[in-house]
């Protein structure tokens, strides 16, 4: 894909937005429902857990507050859809390098674009979810329009949280291609310690090491609550939380963006 630039600074924008273009149009390439996909493979994936947990299992989810809403329909989804863009931004990044081995071997550019314009294709395909969810949220009387801006800035520090551990790992799977499994394995436990299948009351009696590891330390629960707080209950998020995401975003991105900068200068070679 050919790109004229005027000045040598324009270079890894144009680059990130061309490159991301091309992760949302392959995406779905020679597929007849196309981006369709974006939300049949979410609401399949949450039929079944409401069948499973919320049927079956007849887990309660708490009552809206002030909302009134009580579905464990919605409370499910206000947590899946944040998951699901976090999953399928890491294991895009993940892969991302090792995927362009071609493009990385002959031309330099900064690799950081790869993991970036992998995680922003995602976040397209999770803002097209939301969209759906909100008209779905509308219908049901759920009034979340004057909080579309909060969900845009959630949207905004989760992708922060989830580019900076995409660099880490987009560099690491250049050195060693077990950490795509290994991510796999982390992310089936780091999902089941996440109170999204069931509320955080559920925790309540268990040891205090537990609830401190899934409520306190875990990042991901913030980042359901805060979700939750929006688009169910339809209230703002806490300072506490806002505070904790900003700040895990932000040790995410400093962290991820160093640890990648000392390994990229020999990926080309490593590949």
């Amino acid at each position: 894909m050919a790109v004229r630039l005027s000045t040598r600074r324009e270079l890894p924008t144009e680059l990130l937005w061309n490159l991301t273009l091309r992760e949302m149009r392959s995406k779905f390439k020679r597929s007849v429902l196309g981006w369709l996909w974006s939300i049949i493979n979410p609401l399949a994936m949450i039929a079944i857990y409401t069948i499973v947990f919320g049927v079956f299992f007849k887990l309660e989810p708490p009552r809206g507050e002030p909302s009134g809403l009580h579905s464990y329909g919605f409370f499910l989804v206000c947590g899946l859809l944040p998951w699901l863009y976090l999953t399928n931004a890491l294991n895009g990044a993940t892969g991302s390098i090792v995927g362009n081995e071609g493009l990385v071997k002959k031309v330099y550019f900064p690799r950081a674009v790869l993991p970036g314009a992998s995680t922003l294709a995602w976040l397209s395909s999770f803002g097209v979810e939301l969209a759906v969810f909100g008209v779905l949220l509308l219908a049901w009387g759920n009034m979340i329009l004057p909080w579309i801006p909060v969900v845009v800035a959630l949207m905004l520090i989760q992708t922060g949280f989830a580019f900076g551990l995409g660099l880490m790992l987009s560099a690491g799977n250049a050195y060693f291609r077990d950490v795509q499994h290994f991510l796999t394995i982390v992310l089936n436990v780091w999902f089941y310690a996440t109170p999204i299948l069931y509320p955080a009351t559920q925790l309540d009696g268990q040891p205090a090491i537990v609830r401190t590891l899934i409520l306190k330390v875990n990042p991901m629960s913030v980042f359901v609550d805060a979700y939750r707080d929006v688009l169910y209950h339809l209230r703002f998020p806490t300072p506490t939380q806002w505070v904790a995401m900003i700040g895990v975003a932000s040790v995410s991105l400093v962290v991820g963006t160093l640890v990648f900068r000392r390994i990229e200068p020999a990926l080309a070679e490593e590949l």
